[in-house]
């Protein structure tokens, strides 16, 4: 059952985190600007579950507007950080698309999309954000980490006839986020609750934490998964 990776571009280099067991569930994890799917597969590592199979995919590399057009691996152009910034729509769609392709590989391979929580960090989340509630597939969740929810304005209108409109949002971020601000987790939560379901939407804050993870958000992390992705 293992599929033909090369027909999905991301998957041929992604870092996998297989179960010890039979995988009856898996979560999709995009990194942030800059990084490679290898650091988020390391801290998924640490709260893993063994029926549950982890992809990190590497995102490609672009020419970044935000930072003097050098070339990193980044799911999509960015011009700023702020809500009212520019947007790179079409890279943006071209990326969730993607994503997409590994949502249908995994279900080709036999695990259900109401076992597939897609997550992510900082562009990663928004991404993850972006792609699930745009997805024709019912997920299981999203972990959306110090983050945002690109091209905020289509919504609720984009959210693909509400397939995932009961679905599951975990919404972290760090008090202290100099690059993301705080308050910008906060509206992208409230514009959240006008998508799915307002009770399904948690964001959770951490104080004294800047534009990063620490171990009591991996640890709602693991939580959130153990709920949605139980033992079956």
């Amino acid at each position: 059952m293992c599929g033909n990776n090369m027909s999905v571009p991301l998957l041929a280099d992604a870092v996998t985190v297989s179960g010890a067991e039979r995988e009856t569930a898996a979560v999709i994890f995009l990194h942030g600007l800059g990084d490679t799917g290898g650091s988020w597969a390391d801290a998924l590592s640490s709260i893993r579950l063994p029926y549950v199979k982890y992809i990190c995919p590497h995102a490609p590399r672009i020419p970044v507007t935000l930072n003097m057009k050098m070339v990193m691996p980044s799911w999509f152009d960015l011009m700023g950080l702020t809500p009212d910034a520019p947007e790179d729509e079409a890279g943006i769609k071209k990326a969730a698309e993607n994503i997409k392709a590994i949502i249908e590989h995994e279900m080709k391979n036999g695990i259900p999309p109401n076992r597939i929580i897609l997550g992510g960090f900082s562009q990663g989340g928004a991404l993850s954000l972006y792609t699930a509630l745009t997805c024709q597939h019912q997920l299981a969740g999203i972990v959306a980490l110090s983050c945002w929810l690109p091209l905020h304005k289509a919504f609720p209108q984009a959210a693909n006839n509400g397939v995932n409109k009961d679905i599951a949002i975990l919404q972290c971020h760090g008090e202290l986020d100099p690059m993301i601000p705080v308050r910008f987790g906060a509206l992208t939560a409230e514009k959240l609750k006008s998508v799915v379901t307002p009770t399904k939407v948690q964001f959770k804050t951490y104080p004294g934490v800047m534009h990063s993870s620490c171990p009591q958000e991996m640890m709602a992390v693991k939580e959130f998964i153990e709920k949605l992705l139980p033992r079956i």
